[in-house]
């Protein structure tokens, strides 16, 4: 860095400013500790330090910002339980704490907070993303569209889609629509909140796609 124009410079520490406590948060939701959530949100920003020259001609800086975020988020968890396929229940009252703050969240009416988390872990991973942010954070969609490097159209888009898989998944039409997003003429009200014998846990979507 020591290298860089006074520009650079600044539009990173910017950047780093900018961008940091978001990311710490999303990290404690997915890790479940402040020391872990540290590490991955450290091992990014060195990341994104190292190749900060070149993102600075990026048309969606902040998009590559937010997969090496996302790579950097995998590796603490491998290395933690290589063979765990559930939350730990750490990582559950994370999520259960990140709730309870938000007082007029719509999905407060979900009691069985491990379930509903199960149910979000099976979503694709741009709309589970979207989830975390919006609910768990309480970002506006267009907050969660800059933190994530898409438009906030992309945003309102994966929690529609979001809103209609934890319908199946939960079995319950006790999920009511967000009203940031608009509602979607093509899926009525019946086939939402219908439970889907045939939803199975979709694969996870390239974060960088």
């Amino acid at each position: 860095m020591s290298q860089w124009d006074p520009t650079a410079r600044l539009s990173y520490w910017a950047f780093h400013a900018n961008r940091r406590p978001a990311y710490m948060r999303f990290a404690y939701l997915q890790l479940g500790s402040d020391a872990a959530a540290e590490e991955a949100v450290d091992a990014a920003f060195d990341s994104i330090m190292g190749e900060w020259l070149r993102m600075l001609h990026m048309d969606r800086l902040d998009a590559y910002a937010w997969t090496v975020l996302k790579h950097c988020l995998v590796d603490p968890r491998r290395r933690r339980h290589p063979w765990q396929q559930h939350p730990e229940p750490t990582d559950i009252s994370a999520f259960e704490a990140a709730l309870k703050e938000a007082h007029a969240d719509q999905y407060e009416v979900l009691t069985d907070t491990i379930r509903f988390y199960s149910a979000v872990s099976r979503l694709a991973e741009r709309q589970r993303d979207c989830v975390l942010l919006r609910y768990g954070l309480q970002c506006t969609p267009g907050e969660a569209a800059a933190v994530m490097g898409v438009d906030e159209a992309t945003v309102r888009s994966y929690l529609g889609q979001a809103h209609r898989r934890l319908a199946r998944l939960l079995s319950t039409s006790a999920v009511p629509p967000d009203p940031a997003v608009p509602p979607d003429p093509a899926v009525s009200p019946d086939s939402v909140a219908q439970p889907d014998s045939s939803s199975q846990p979709g694969s996870a979507e390239s974060a960088g796609s």
